[in-house]
């Protein structure tokens, strides 16, 4: 599955959690239902126990929370020309 299909999946999942915990539905009740949807793409029960914590606690968002620290991947045209260069040096 891609980063994107799996971040919208994520979503979507996040979405039905914050639904049905706002219905009054227990995490475990939750799951159940993911799975008979979801299959093996439902998430784990600790992800639902987390996420229905979060919104049972008044969050509305179900995007995550930004990250600090290092950046995962950069990709620029200029850091792969520095990239480049470097490996050359290192070569000769």
């Amino acid at each position: 599955m891609c980063e994107v299909s799996k971040k919208l999946l994520d979503l979507e999942q996040r979405s039905v959690t914050k639904f049905l915990s706002k219905e009054g539905k227990k995490p475990k009740e939750i799951l159940e239902r993911m799975v008979a949807v979801y299959g093996e793409s439902a998430p784990s029960y600790c992800k639902m126990i987390f996420w229905s914590k979060q919104f049972k606690w008044g969050r509305e968002s179900t995007e995550d929370d930004p990250h600090t620290g290092r950046p995962v991947e950069v990709t620029s045209e200029e850091m792969c020309q520095k990239l480049e260069s470097l490996i050359l040096q290192i070569g000769e």
